[in-house]
């Protein structure tokens, strides 16, 4: 007998059919022998529902303590209707919000992270031969105040608390039957990867793929939670998470992600004094806005200019927040520009194999697209650049590395080390 983690997206759980499927892939397992404990999120587009009512309410921004009060009651519906099915298959079960289940969190609305798990009660249901139902995205301060963990945040529940209570396993159900070498919708030849590094995964993550959440890949890694990730719609075997994958012959690259939510602001004519630059981005961390790539050019006549990125959504604030420091930080203008995506490529192989940065700038030269940004690590490369054509450069980065099912593999060349 073995103690599963089992997380279930807004998708697998979107009706009354779905969670029926859910239910009974359940108690198949239960009935095997198995342990369950269960993570859902909000039913379909239930969060985003709730957001637009708020929108339909007032036009000003919403209290975050009231957002996550509200947001907070789309998991514990779908806790409950779970449940209820799973007690209707004649099994037992039992449905808990995130601070029913000892979900501690910092007391950071809207976006807060972990602090501490108290399982007793999931340890007791468990006992008791129960099915333990526990709402992701959703946790509570020390003071008793309702937060949620932000997107993705169910994710999170269910890795983090997979660790909290040593599970064998934690198995993320999707739409999709695993992890895939690039979005299967943009290239219909990607192929699903049988396994995958943690630091493969956290990078792809971060970079856009929304399969899974960076932070959840992030506790996987911190506490060796076995990781897999298979669809809710069907048997087949998913993709594996781990410490180590073995490398198929060959592939430099593991993957190529995306982010559409990808914006530049330039500081021109920066006064090239010490400390300047840690005044921008403390300015930016204090209004919990998480800066990207960074780009400085040279210095004329005492004054540079420098560029970064931050998620779309944060444009607007982030400039806001550089006039704001104007009179401590001496520029000539802040400007912003929008219609950019990031695009990049992720594989650990990609520290051993000359050619593999130089052969994506090709790629998107060949395409007559200029590069705007650059950014590198061991075992990533990634480029913003126009919006306008990225299905087209996807599918061209997945050719050139080898990636289409049935393809001869990219080998790598002399030009460089990335």
């Amino acid at each position: 007998m073995s103690l599963i983690v089992m997380k279930f997206g807004g998708s697998s759980v979107g009706d009354a059919e779905r969670m029926k499927r859910v239910a009974g892939r359940i108690v198949e397992r239960q009935r095997e022998g198995h342990q369950c404990v269960v993570v859902v999120s909000a039913m379909g587009d239930t969060t985003d529902d709730l957001i637009d009512l708020t929108k339909q309410i007032s036009s000003e921004t919403p209290p975050s303590r009231e957002m996550d009060m509200l947001l907070s009651t789309g998991e514990q519906v779908s806790v409950a209707l779970l449940s209820i099915t799973i007690q209707s298959l004649g099994q037992a079960a039992v449905s808990f919000t995130g601070w029913q289940a000892g979900m501690y969190t910092e007391a950071v609305h809207g976006k807060a992270r972990i602090t501490d798990i108290k399982p007793e009660r999931i340890f007791t249901a468990l006992e008791q031969g129960k099915v333990v139902i526990v709402a992701g995205f959703q946790g509570m301060t020390e003071d008793g105040e309702i937060t949620t963990l932000g997107r993705g945040g169910s994710d999170t529940t269910a890795v983090a608390l997979a660790a909290a209570i040593q599970a064998d396993v934690c198995e993320i159900f999707t739409d999709v039957d695993g992890i895939y070498s690039t979005d299967p919708r943009v290239v219909k030849c990607a192929r699903k990867l049988p396994e995958i590094t943690y630091d493969e995964m956290l990078e792809l993550a971060n970079l856009g793929a929304a399969v899974l959440h960076p932070r959840a890949v992030e506790y996987a890694k911190n506490y060796n939670v076995p990781l897999v990730v298979r669809s809710s719609f069907n048997h087949n075997e998913g993709t594996q998470v781990k410490e180590e994958a073995a490398m198929e012959q060959g592939i430099v690259v593991r993957g190529i992600a995306s982010d559409k939510n990808v914006a530049r602001i330039s500081i021109l004519g920066v006064d090239e004094k010490p400390g300047q630059l840690a005044k921008v981005f403390t300015a930016l961390a204090k209004e919990q806005i998480d800066v990207d790539i960074i780009v400085q050019s040279g210095v004329l006549n005492g004054l540079a200019d420098f560029a970064f990125t931050v998620a779309l959504s944060d444009k607007d604030k982030a400039v806001a927040v550089i006039e704001s420091i104007r009179g401590t930080v001496g520029f000539r203008e802040v400007t912003s520009q929008e219609n950019l995506v990031k695009v990049s490529i992720v594989g650990a192989g990609m520290v051993s194999t000359p050619g593999v940065a130089a052969k994506m700038f090709e790629v998107i030269s060949d395409l007559g697209l200029s590069i705007n940004m650059v950014s590198t690590s061991e075992i990533k490369t990634s480029c913003v650049i126009d919006s306008g054509r990225l299905p087209e450069v996807i599918q061209a980065l997945h050719t050139a590395y080898g990636l289409d099912t049935e393809q001869q593999v990219f080998v790598g060349g002399p030009s460089d080390r990335r």
